[in-house]
């Protein structure tokens, strides 16, 4: 009987060790630093903390409450982007008559866009006299479900097209007390004004630039220009050397494809920069892989239907980027989503996509420490701030938790403050 107590101890004693549940104080400390009389406390938070070797769930707060998850929707774009275009952008689809190539664009955000490796379009196009043009593939509008009006001349709002280029920026840059820009066709809607503004702005409705040059400040920056087939075809015409010609045809059933760029570049840099017009493109070239057509909301129900059904609480999602505010999701969702990338990509790779405390991405700032304990994809957005990732104990081990915030009436960086001191807490206890 005694050999038999003894064995049911050491299974209980190795089994808790073994699959890293908390004990009393830390599960109390925890409590408190989410409690009544915390910072916590004042507004809507939810945690979850998740042993990956075990799979159980050592702590949660609120994981069930849905939240605004803002940039942190980037990690349903990525694992959709993984999932479904393999390792290179999906650029054209086209098909060629004698000295004429009809091009359709499939979403890919890499053409004169930051350092991407380039597609070749002139050398591509060599062959051919005129280049027809038609965006009858693109059936999302430029701007996603549940934007603000107002971020229409920030540069993480640039429109969606089928085929951006530069980004669907204009480059601004100061010399002397004004701005020069750049694709250069843009500078003779560039004028001065008496407004009393600092930087270049556009027209709302225009792609007319205004600045003061008593205070135009001397900042680089970028903004959005209002897209359209007539100014895309003049952009590209300029670009490459040949004539374009915009003609809105249906794409034909039986057409060739153009892939023109390695993917992982452009995951990195959504991921590491929280580049909104990246996530996208990207759910965009999602669409146009299983669909042939561009449509960001059917390519986001494919997904839940297929690859992420079995989601502890369906998510409600409803762009690439986290921009929208319709986009509602819960602690344990985002860490059953974080699981599902974390079985899939190697670690390496993993921990080259997200953001490091102290170190690079949206956390170079924040989190810091000798060596980094936090990797994770940030989220923020006005009264609402997330993190979801992995947290790295002091044993060594990796923990993947989601740390989400919604109706706080202070700045975001107050809400960091104090979630950090939760996070090296909870760092030095597991």
């Amino acid at each position: 009987m005694r050999k038999q107590l003894t064995l049911l101890f050491f299974i209980i004693f190795f089994s808790t060790n073994l699959f890293g549940q908390l004990n009393r104080d830390q599960y109390l400390k925890l409590e408190s630093a989410f409690g009544e009389g915390s910072f916590f406390n004042g507004h809507l938070t939810g945690f979850m903390l998740y042993d990956l070797d075990s799979q159980r769930v050592l702590y949660e707060k609120n994981s069930h409450q849905r939240f605004i998850p803002a940039s942190t929707t980037k990690l349903f774009t990525l694992f959709s982007s993984l999932i479904v275009l393999n390792d290179s952008t999906q650029t054209l689809r086209y098909i060629t008559e004698g000295k004429t190539i009809k091009i359709w664009g499939s979403g890919d955000p890499s053409w004169k866009y930051k350092k991407f490796f380039q597609p070749n379009l002139r050398d591509f196009l060599a062959p051919y006299d005129s280049v027809v043009y038609s965006d009858a593939n693109m059936m999302s509008p430029a701007f996603g479900y549940g934007w603000q009006w107002d971020d229409y001349y920030y540069n993480y709002s640039a429109e969606r097209t089928s085929l951006p280029i530069y980004g669907n920026l204009v480059q601004v840059k100061k010399v002397g007390n004004a701005p020069t820009v750049f694709p250069a066709s843009f500078q003779p809607d560039v004028f001065p004004t008496q407004r009393t503004i600092r930087e270049l702005e556009r027209d709302f409705h225009s792609n007319k630039f205004y600045y003061n040059p008593n205070n135009f400040r001397a900042r680089e920056e970028f903004i959005p220009f209002i897209t359209s087939p007539e100014l895309f075809i003049k952009l590209a015409s300029d670009a490459t050397g040949k004539t374009w010609i915009y003609q809105s045809d249906s794409l034909p059933k039986i057409h060739q494809e153009w892939r023109g760029a390695p993917l992982y570049p452009i995951l990195k840099e959504m991921m590491l920069e929280s580049d909104n017009f990246l996530a996208e493109q990207l759910m965009l070239m999602v669409s146009d892989r299983i669909f042939q057509r561009l449509d960001t909301e059917r390519a986001i129900e494919y997904m839940l239907k297929t690859y992420l059904y079995d989601l502890p609480d369906k998510p409600q999602w409803v762009d690439g980027s986290g921009l929208s505010r319709h986009d509602l999701n819960t602690p344990r969702t985002m860490v059953a989503l974080f699981e599902k990338l974390y079985r899939m990509v190697p670690d390496q790779q993993l921990f080259e996509l997200l953001p490091a405390g102290g170190k690079a991405g949206t956390l170079e700032n924040s989190y810091k420490a000798e060596q980094p304990y936090i990797f994770a994809k940030t989220g923020t957005m006005s009264n609402n701030h997330s993190l979801v990732g992995l947290i790295k104990g002091k044993s060594g081990k990796y923990y993947c938790f989601a740390f989400m915030n919604s109706n706080y009436p202070w700045k975001a960086s107050e809400v960091r403050r104090e979630m950090e001191k939760v996070m090296v807490m909870l760092r030095d206890m597991i």
